[in-house]
């Protein structure tokens, strides 16, 4: 059963990750990766671990978002949250163990450039014969 409202891990550019609670619907997800109540943002959710994701704005370095963290071989921009996953794939509220995994991991942050950013955003087309 899908909870309503779920804890989270609120990770802000430049900001040490904080604990939050966030509404498990639809628009309060957008919302939340949003840049203002004129933009809706749309929402990428990317599998970290078993039970735990990432959620973030899909669109985040294409409309300028600012740069927040490395994540394996990519660059997150703008405000991202870990999530838990229950075992249905329903998102559900982060377990301590995790919560307290994510904030350290994700603690500390580096100056990103536009140009990493735009260097990231490599798109690559194969042709078929």
């Amino acid at each position: 059963m899908k909870d309503n409202v779920i804890k989270v891990l609120k990770v802000e550019p430049k900001k040490k990750p904080e604990i939050c609670l966030l509404e498990n619907e639809l628009q309060a997800l957008q919302e939340a990766v949003s840049i203002g109540a004129e933009y809706t943002g749309l929402i990428e959710i990317i599998n970290l671990d078993r039970g735990v994701c990432l959620l973030c704005n899909e669109e985040g370095k294409l409309i300028g978002l600012e740069p927040n963290r490395r994540l394996y071989n990519d660059i997150i921009c703008g405000v991202f949250y870990i999530i838990g996953e229950d075992e249905n794939g329903e998102l559900a509220s982060l377990s301590e163990e995790d919560t307290e995994f994510y904030a350290e991991y994700f603690k500390d942050f580096d100056e990103i450039s536009k140009e990493e950013v735009d260097e990231s955003m490599i798109m690559r087309f194969i042709a078929f014969e």
